[in-house]
């Protein structure tokens, strides 16, 4: 068993965070002693579930219904499965997104090393897209879809 603090320190979260989770009903087992809460490993697991949700873009008024249909069981596999099946593919277009925009900073960065060499940007004017180094092409096509 572990305290809030202890918790809040493993998860790098603020205790005013596990607060919220437990009012809002997503450690329905919490254990409390002495009125200190107590987390145990299904609370730890909980978390866990709960971070990944959030950090994938779910909103808590979800998760906390995604809690409420663990709380009742195998009956609600399909719908918890379903949830997964659709943050799955929330993540990935995420990802791609991300990826585009990592394109346009390498690209960029190459055109400014490029631009600090030469000291303009007319040389380059001349070689986008067409003439760019295979890599750098690579990042163009990706940050500027047609």
């Amino acid at each position: 068993m572990k305290t809030i603090g202890q918790i809040a320190e493993l998860f790098d979260l603020p205790i005013s965070t596990l607060r919220y989770y437990d009012k809002e009903g997503l450690f329905p087992d919490l254990q409390r002693k002495a009125g200190i809460r107590h987390f145990g490993q299904s609370e730890i697991e909980a978390l866990r579930v709960i971070e990944c949700l959030k950090k994938s873009g779910m909103e808590i008024k979800d998760i906390k219904r995604f809690m409420e249909w663990c709380k009742l069981g195998s009956q609600t596999y399909p719908q918890r499965k379903a949830l997964f099946d659709q943050q799955e593919i929330a993540v990935k277009t995420e990802i791609d997104r991300l990826e585009q925009a990592l394109a346009m900073i390498k690209f960029k960065q190459w055109y400014y090393e490029q631009a600090l060499c030469d000291g303009h940007e007319e040389r380059l004017a001349t070689v986008i897209p067409q003439d760019l180094p295979a890599e750098i092409k690579s990042y163009y096509a990706l940050s500027h879809p047609e």
